[in-house]
């Protein structure tokens, strides 16, 4: 009788290790698992957010959220609408109509959360380039860029930083960056830009630039 109890209780005993060795291979097997779906979780999450992050924000309607048009009382308004004010004033003589102005600029969605799609005072050309090569050059008065630009440039003076407020009217023709001047010249700026001009949304339009007057060069 005590050699059928040992036996009984070596077969538990057995039994016990086996289930507690299947328990651990349990566990060992579920702890990647479990990873991999917090992982997965928080990549999805990740990913909405940045989603989220191109989407209308029902909290901003009402704050100019929206609208084609936006008064900034510090600024001086034009007839077409444009908005301006010299952060530097300039020296020596505005461009004439026919001359090729040389600027550097920034551009930002203003309507759209201040994204910048266009960084000034970037390094420019390498050292066998050329000092200009790489700003953004045009032909005043020649219609090769929006008219704000075009506008904004009237009184401009070599060394000046003007800022100015563009509503779509004014700004990109048909919401495309292709068809006028300036284009941002990097990828990431063109398609900050395009998804801010394309999108059917309640996105505002708005732009702000930033525009300084490297130099004129006189017409030939």
């Amino acid at each position: 009788m005590t050699k059928v109890h040992g036996s009984l209780a070596a077969v538990g005993c057995h039994t016990a290790k086996l289930q507690s060795g299947m328990l651990e291979r349990r566990r060992l097997l579920l702890i990647p698992a479990i990873s991999l779906t917090i992982g997965s979780l928080q990549y999805s999450l990740e990913k909405g957010a940045a989603k989220a992050e191109f989407t209308d924000m029902p909290a901003l309607r009402g704050k100019d959220y929206g609208k084609t048009k936006m008064s900034y009382p510090d600024y001086t308004e034009t007839e077409s609408g444009l908005q301006y004010k010299d952060l530097r004033v300039g020296e020596g003589p505005s461009p004439k109509k026919g001359e090729t102005v040389v600027i550097d600029w920034d551009g930002y969605t203003i309507g759209y959360y201040g994204r910048i799609f266009e960084a000034r005072n970037k390094t420019k050309g390498g050292s066998f380039e050329g000092g200009d090569k790489e700003f953004f050059k045009f032909k005043f008065g020649s219609g090769q860029v929006i008219p704000a630009f075009e506008e904004a440039m009237t009184g401009m003076r070599p060394g000046g930083v003007r800022r100015i407020i563009v509503s779509p009217d004014i700004g990109y023709p048909d919401n495309d960056l292709n068809k006028l001047g300036p284009k941002p010249t990097t990828f990431s700026g063109q398609r900050a830009l395009d998804f801010v001009l394309r999108n059917q949304g309640l996105i505002d339009k708005t732009l702000l630039f930033d525009i300084e007057l490297i130099r004129i060069i006189p017409s030939q």
